[in-house]
């Protein structure tokens, strides 16, 4: 059970009460007075009762705290100055440092530097120098010694939330761009399926309405619709949430064969033949796949048939597309800026253009 700051304070200055207590009964609060006491019992355990209760609010009201320990401190001082409050105004002294605001320690820190230095400098006027390095030693030990370590423990823990405040602007950022490459990743799946689903629905209005075909197209443009509108929920989802959220499936290669089934369904007639793929980087292996959909979707809208290659060489995978294409067809669009980009996330290059009256996109993605 975790027990609350303000609580702890008051536990810890009833235990320098009763530790005041013990001490005072054995003989050994004496600090300054020459082995005589010239407060009874009685006055001293007062004195100490009004430190201590200084110190039960040392973190809630840190100023307030040293202004009652230093009175208390004031009051021993006339009777003799004794252990048991030196304690407990050496603890709030070192409390109010480390746990007070930046104005209250930078306050702390000028008051005991001067306050060291007058001392030194008073004792050393009014009797001997030695005398006043040896007073100047005993006060920078008292006061400055707590202040000081004060000083150094709230620096570390500065800088230690400083890290620890980088650390977690890092963490936002790395969802954000995950976030933002999720959606961009969902919005290619996403207008790929679309795409489809318009071209193969233009190819069944043109088809005989008992066509076999047209059940085939049309089987094929509720599978795209489907898988459109779950990953259109899922991008919703990822653009929405504050926090990180399940991936979606990740595509594969492996699974090309489903675009190809589609683009043929589309009316696209299409020549596939695909390597070993398994096994390929996370990365390559989703790029890859990325465009390949791209290049069929741009095969559809512009040609009649394309034929398809992927091949896994030592070092690299090359994907390559080649379409019969219209005259009037450009590669102006969004679709070769997206595979541009993709494949130069992972090291690889795009290239698209015509060859004669072909269209051909050509990626090599390293491996």
């Amino acid at each position: 059970m975790e027990i609350r700051p303000s609580k702890r304070d008051v536990l810890v200055a009833v235990g320098y009460f009763a530790l005041g207590t013990v001490i005072f009964q054995l003989k050994l609060d004496l600090v300054f007075a020459g082995g005589e006491r010239s407060a009874d019992f009685q006055t001293r355990l007062a004195v100490l009762a009004l430190a201590c209760a200084g110190a039960a609010f040392r973190r809630s009201a840190p100023a307030l705290s040293i202004v009652v320990v230093s009175a208390a401190v004031a009051l021993d001082l006339a009777g003799g100055l004794t252990m048991p409050v030196i304690l407990v105004f050496i603890d709030v002294l070192f409390a109010a440092a480390l746990h007070g605001s930046h104005g209250l320690h930078r306050g702390l820190v000028a008051v005991v530097a001067t306050g060291t230095l007058g001392v030194t400098l008073l004792v050393a006027v009014l009797g001997d120098w030695r005398t006043s390095l040896y007073a100047g030693l005993q006060v920078f030990s008292l006061i400055c010694v707590p202040v000081w370590w004060a000083t150094n423990v709230r620096q570390h823990r500065d800088s230690a939330e400083q890290v620890a405040r980088i650390a977690e602007l890092d963490r936002r950022a790395a969802v954000a761009a995950e976030r933002n490459r999720m959606a961009r990743d969902l919005h290619d799946v996403v207008a790929g399926h679309l795409s489809a689903i318009a071209i193969q629905s233009e190819a069944v209005l043109s088809m005989p309405a008992d066509s076999e075909t047209v059940r085939t197209v049309l089987k094929s443009v509720r599978e795209n619709s489907v898988q459109s509108l779950a990953e259109m929920r899922t991008m919703i989802d990822v653009l929405r949430a504050d926090d990180p959220v399940d991936a979606p499936v990740a595509v594969r290669l492996a699974d090309a064969e489903r675009l190809v089934d589609s683009a043929r369904a589309g009316g696209l007639a299409v020549d596939f033949a695909m390597d070993q793929v398994q096994d390929l980087p996370v990365a390559v292996d989703v790029a890859a796949y990325r465009i390949l959909q791209e290049a069929l979707t741009n095969a559809l809208k512009h040609g009649s048939d394309a034929t398809v290659r992927v091949e896994r060489q030592v070092r690299r995978l090359v994907v390559v597309v080649r379409n019969r294409a219209r005259d009037d067809a450009e590669g102006s669009g969004t679709g070769l800026v997206s595979m541009a980009e993709r494949a130069h996330a992972v090291g690889g290059v795009v290239k698209a253009g015509r060859d004669g009256d072909r269209w051909v996109v050509r990626a090599e993605l390293p491996l």
